[in-house]
């Protein structure tokens, strides 16, 4: 009846995170001059090297590089000696313009050949499975390993920008195991946090500082105890990081952007795409779903599953699992679903207002349990509570 789940999550100064925030700026550039932009965009960092990738189809006129020099530079990456500076970092771009044998289906989908209201003519951008999912665990609805893991690494940058640990450089990871009896949260097993640092602080005192001014900030205390293990940079040193210490890539870090591995993932990743692609409207729009229908009190946890076809506007399946929690059984609530959430893609850009530039926020400590974006909203929980 015991077992132990882990989550990590990273700085955004890791190389995976830098690629992430990158690609997302430059899709907010597009659609802040250009809402209907179809962006598909795609970084790669190595040692004091960038390269942008993908297909971008826009009436916005944006200078890529100086967006991607801004980000870099806001994100700490501004000493030259490190190896990856804002300044001078060579930067490549390759942006082509979307594939019209995609646009011929997004841009005219199935159901919209053969009639269909203004909903129909979008078709999803690409075929593939998207989950959502929301538990009870936490306030916002978020599993506990990963919700703990986001603070710690936020609270980590947070401390290097603000200058309390001024010797503390951009990389950084966390990493929170959580003790569960009968399926509930009892307390924290294991912390591992790792900053990168410069070269004049003692591995002691560094050690000692994250301790005291990251971890027991942020973790409660009545889920530690004098069992709980710190890992605290336990190699010792770490002042080679970012790109120079390891090539970073957009969207190989999925799990961190979702639900630490709570829930599956279709593979899909989110940064950088615009919202005709399903990857990432569907998968915000799964969340929305299975937040609204744990607040509602339909169950305890939920994961939902959407699986979509190139060019057609409707979903080919939905499967709810609420994993005996539910209080009406899962092929119940998939049909609740099915009527009252309209899963077409041009129906979740509408609902969740998707074509704002509001992706930058995202890129960072995970696109789901954070307050402001609209997949996060409990607005549909009054119509849910109908059927208890």
């Amino acid at each position: 009846m015991k077992n132990f789940f882990t989550s990590e999550s990273v700085t955004s100064g890791h190389p995976d995170k830098l690629c992430d925030n990158v690609s997302d700026a430059v899709l907010d550039a597009y659609l802040s001059q250009d809402p209907m932009s179809r962006v598909a965009c795609e970084c790669s960092a190595t040692t004091q090297f960038l390269l942008i990738m993908g297909e971008i189809t826009s009436n916005a006129t944006v200078d890529v590089k100086k967006v991607a020099r801004d980000v870099i530079a806001k994100i700490g990456y501004t000493d030259k000696n490190t190896g990856f500076s804002a300044d001078d970092v060579e930067i490549l771009v390759k942006l082509n313009k979307q594939s019209p044998d995609i646009a011929l289906g997004v841009d005219n989908s199935i159901e919209a050949k053969d009639g269909g209201d203004a909903f129909d003519k979008l078709g999803a951008g690409d075929q593939g499975i998207m989950f959502g999912y929301a538990c009870s665990e936490t306030e916002e609805l978020m599993p506990l390993p990963i919700s703990l893991s986001h603070k710690l690494c936020a609270k980590l940058e947070q401390v290097r920008k603000d200058g309390e640990l001024s010797y503390l450089r951009p990389d950084g990871k966390g990493q929170v195991t959580v003790e569960y009896f009968k399926g509930e949260p009892k307390r924290i097993d294991a912390v591992v946090l790792s900053s990168q640092h410069d070269s004049t602080i003692s591995t002691e005192q560094l050690r000692k500082d994250l301790k005291k001014h990251v971890i027991d900030e942020v973790l409660p205390k009545e889920y530690l105890d004098e069992n709980t293990k710190y890992f605290i940079n336990p190699t010792g040193r770490f002042e080679v990081g970012g790109p120079t210490g390891d090539s970073g890539l957009t969207g190989r870090k999925i799990i961190v952007d979702t639900y630490g591995g709570k829930c599956p993932h279709g593979g899909g990743a989110f940064s950088g795409k615009d919202p005709t692609k399903v990857d990432r409207s569907a998968a915000y729009m799964a969340r929305y779903v299975c937040k609204n229908i744990v607040a509602s009190g339909l169950a305890k946890e939920c994961q939902i599953q959407l699986a979509y076809a190139i060019g057609v506007a409707k979903p080919v399946s939905v499967l709810v699992n609420t994993f005996g929690t539910g209080k009406l059984s899962d092929e119940q609530l998939a049909q609740i679903v099915v009527k009252e959430f309209d899963l077409r893609p041009s129906a979740i850009i509408e609902k969740l207002s998707l074509r704002k530039p509001v992706y930058s926020q995202t890129a960072s400590y995970g696109h789901f349990g954070k307050q402001g974006f609209t997949w996060e909203q409990t607005d549909m929980v009054e119509t849910l509570k109908k059927y208890l």
